[in-house]
């Protein structure tokens, strides 16, 4: 191992992006070899037909402190969706907003069947409580899943069912809410405090600005990493790559096989993306299926939050389906079409994502408060959001941990 060498990180993405470039800043030289074409992992987007896809359904928080501290946000040319959304439920729509957010909008929907007063009473104090001092508390409360969590706070089944369900399964991609109460308090923090947004350019944009911030030549494409050690790095096609450091900063299956740790399972979710002549919603809002039957979770027209996502006057409408569901795209337009009409018949499919490692699983008990430790041996070490929190925070707060360990071990 020769002290001249670099820290190699493997994956290129928001986890070993932010790893590197914090590495970058200490004085670290850094190289970060990707298997891909492409730098992002989980968070990309691809261009079809002139359509911004990014793959699959995802937003940036940004009342993320982590998100915050590492991304310029600002630059990346936010578009916010609405708060609230659109519930379809007894073939219908009905809207439900944060009413301190939006309490004008709010009034329009007192009356609607997504929950009772109570339950809006219930939301109010659920967001006072969760609000209530540092972000970071809600990884000492005490903890069950989120269902139990949510009954036990006295929230109604026709709340429940109809829109935490939807809308967190959204989220934790998993409707049976089985996901820790821990997340699902702090995500709401989330929401309640920020904006749920994507960039002007998409997702991947997130990532490219983070590569951006690197020397140039630090990032090597389609470098397929066969094997770890602590001063070496083995590619598929048998070359060494010497190293001071190695942080494995890939999705958990890959992180498994490359170092042999027990790592969480991972849930998927499947994207598919249609081109329409007219935008079915006509408004910023995520329109969740309440209705309990179907394949779809929930749909999106990511152009009319960001209207870059799509060429001038067409619209691009995201449709999420969860596991076990694979889609097929005339099942998808079908249940779509007891949605929006015949309009949907003329809606063209332009790409399905099947993304089996979309989304750590996050069960009970966890343990966010006092971490593993991203050191695996001297001089060798994990990051990922399956070793922290699922999501973009946790992917960039565990690059930003794996760094300050390996600059901590050099000291």
């Amino acid at each position: 191992m020769s002290g001249d060498a670099p820290v190699v990180v493997v994956g290129a993405g928001l986890a070993g992006l932010a790893c590197a470039v914090e590495l970058s800043l200490k004085g670290r030289s850094v190289v970060v070899l990707e298997a891909s074409d492409a730098v992002g992992g989980r968070a990309r987007t691809d261009v079809v037909d002139g359509f911004r896809l990014d793959r699959g359904f995802q937003v940036l928080l940004t009342a993320y402190p982590e998100a915050q501290r590492t991304l310029d946000l600002p630059a990346l040319g936010l578009r916010a969706f609405h708060p609230g959304a659109l519930v379809r439920l007894g073939g219908r729509f009905h809207r439900v907003v944060d009413p301190w957010r939006k309490p004008l909008s709010a009034l329009a929907g007192l009356f609607s069947p997504v929950g009772s007063f109570g339950d809006k009473w219930l939301v109010r104090a659920l967001r006072a409580q969760t609000r209530a001092g540092a972000p970071d508390d809600a990884w000492r409360r005490a903890e069950t899943t989120t269902a139990e969590a949510l009954d036990a706070r006295g929230f109604s089944s026709s709340m429940i069912e109809r829109f935490f369900r939807p809308f967190f399964g959204g989220v934790f991609l998993e409707r049976d809410l089985a996901t820790s109460s821990r997340l699902f308090e702090y995500t709401f923090r989330m929401f309640s405090e920020g904006d749920a947004a994507v960039p002007a350019l998409g997702m991947g944009e997130m990532a490219r600005q983070l590569a951006s911030r690197l020397p140039a030549g630090s990032v090597r494409l389609g470098a397929h990493v066969a094997a770890v050690s602590e001063g070496r790095v083995t590619l598929s096609n048998g070359e060494p790559v010497a190293a001071a450091s190695v942080v494995v900063a890939t999705e958990a299956a890959e992180a498994k096989a490359l170092l042999r740790i027990p790592t969480r399972e991972s849930r998927a979710v499947s994207c598919v993306y249609f081109d329409a002549e007219t935008d079915p919603v006509g408004q910023p809002l995520l329109v969740l299926n309440g209705e309990g039957r179907g394949i779809v979770n929930h749909l999106a027209v990511m152009s009319a939050v960001a209207p870059t996502y799509a060429p001038r006057g067409r619209s691009l409408v995201s449709v999420s389906v969860l596991a076990p569901h694979v889609p097929d795209v005339e099942v998808v337009r079908e249940e779509l079409r007891g949605w929006y009409g015949d309009a949907v018949s003329g809606w063209r499919h332009l790409r399905t994502y099947r993304i089996a490692a979309a989304l750590p699983v996050f069960p009970p008990p966890t343990s966010v408060a006092t971490p593993p430790s991203p050191r695996l041996a001297p001089h060798l070490f994990v990051a990922g959001d399956h070793r922290l929190v699922p999501s973009i925070e946790g992917a960039l707060r565990s690059g930003r941990l794996a760094a300050e360990a390996v600059l901590e071990a050099r000291r």
